[in-house]
């Protein structure tokens, strides 16, 4: 501070000599555009900017160095999980981007291969469709929930985290494949997962002020995840909320006597969404507090994914509400068959493919979304524009 403040004399000084000094030429390294479009008048207003930027220089906006990304989550982010422990989608999944089914419950590509895409040279991705936050009360086979919830997906990791070094010390082939050990304090943690939380009590009749009543669990569940996660050297965390359920024709079809919202979705179901996303930005600001080495981002991923129902023209997009990979009803879509089966009408046999242009469809098979909705998801949360704090995907390191 001494220091500073002698700076801070000798500077007013200099002025008071010179009469007149370009803000450029003095300061340049804290210098902003508005300042460059015009020189201060006057000089106390000067001198306590010029204060103000020595005591707060700007902060570094250069990108993150992050060497892996590690994934935990459920179907919006798995690319495999599923498909290795039970059955693997068919086609015409995958047929977009791979031309093949290609373990992923969509057409193409999902948002996590996208943000994996902007070059993490290490990783794993521990997301199982169907998966939830808490414990489900039933799984698969005798239930549609994963067992892989977010507790035991950490359990993975953890497990993961020892055997990887184990085996780069053993050497070999595949010891040139696992990350180094420092890289799991450098990685990008990112999260995506509740969805199917609010799933699970919606068609386990619960009703919407009962969901609503266990969705503080649910958050202290995700939260002692993110705990354990940090204790096991985490620090860097980019965490999506979760999405309009309300808009997903899986549960248009099963609710359609519920109120609607101008786009068509279902009002009630949306609430419940809202509220769980408040709790989770709550959740994540109590982690920065008592985390404050870490940095954490939370990213409202609900705004982007409902502008595509309730604008979708403006984004290149039509029809919404309606399953591009689906067969019957208002919204192209029946839990009798889903999309790669086949159904018999009038006694012939149907297979239910895609619809004939998936690049401008929102919702691929009534639960998923398109490659074409996931790039443009990822094309606006990638920039910040929609993270708390705002920073781009590059730069999570420093939120």
């Amino acid at each position: 501070m001494k220091k500073i403040l002698q700076f801070y004399n000798s500077t007013v000084e200099s002025l008071y000599k010179t009469k007149h000094v370009s803000v450029f030429q003095l300061y340049p390294k804290t210098i902003s555009l508005s300042l460059l479009l015009s020189e201060f008048s006057n000089m106390s207003v000067f001198l306590f900017m010029l204060l103000v930027s020595i005591l707060n220089p700007v902060v570094s906006h250069k990108s993150c160095d992050f060497p892996a990304v590690f994934n935990l989550g459920d179907s919006n982010s798995d690319t495999g999980g599923y498909a290795s422990a039970f059955t693997p989608p068919t086609s015409p999944y995958g047929d977009t981007y791979f031309h093949m089914p290609a373990r992923r419950f969509s057409d193409g590509r999902l948002i996590i291969d996208f943000i994996v895409g902007t070059n993490f040279s290490h990783g794993i991705n521990f997301a199982t469709s169907a998966s939830t936050i808490r414990l489900p009360i039933s799984v698969i086979p005798n239930g549609g929930f994963s067992p892989f919830y977010l507790g035991l997906q950490n359990s993975q990791f953890e497990q993961f985290k020892v055997r990887s070094q184990v085996i780069r010390k053993q050497g070999g082939l595949l010891a040139s494949l696992m990350p180094k050990e420092e890289y799991f304090s450098k990685a990008l943690y990112t999260f995506d997962i509740g969805q199917n939380d609010l799933g699970e009590g919606f068609f386990s009749n619960l009703t919407v002020q009962e969901v609503n009543a266990s969705i503080p669990d649910i958050i202290n569940k995700f939260s002692a995840n993110i705990k354990n996660i940090y204790n096991l050297g985490a620090r860097f965390f980019w965490v999506h909320n979760t999405g309009p359920i309300g808009c997903l024709p899986y549960v248009l079809v099963a609710f359609a006597s519920t109120e609607k919202d101008p786009a068509g979705c279902l009002k009630p179901y949306n609430e419940v969404a809202q509220y769980f996303n408040l709790k989770l930005k709550e959740s994540i600001a109590q982690l920065r507090n008592e985390f404050p080495s870490a940095a954490f981002t939370y990213v409202d991923i609900y705004s982007v994914k409902y502008s595509l129902f309730a604008e979708p023209q403006k984004h290149g997009f039509e029809l919404p509400l309606v399953t591009c990979c689906g067969y019957g009803g208002e919204y192209n879509y029946s839990s009798a068959v889903l999309c790669g089966g086949t159904i018999t009408v009038n006694g012939t046999e149907i297979f239910v493919g895609s619809c004939d242009n998936p690049s401008v469809r929102v919702v691929w098979d009534g639960i998923h979304y398109t490659e074409a909705a996931n790039k443009f998801i990822f094309d606006q949360i990638s920039t910040g524009s929609f993270s708390d704090p705002a920073v781009p995907l590059k730069q999570a390191c420093q939120s």
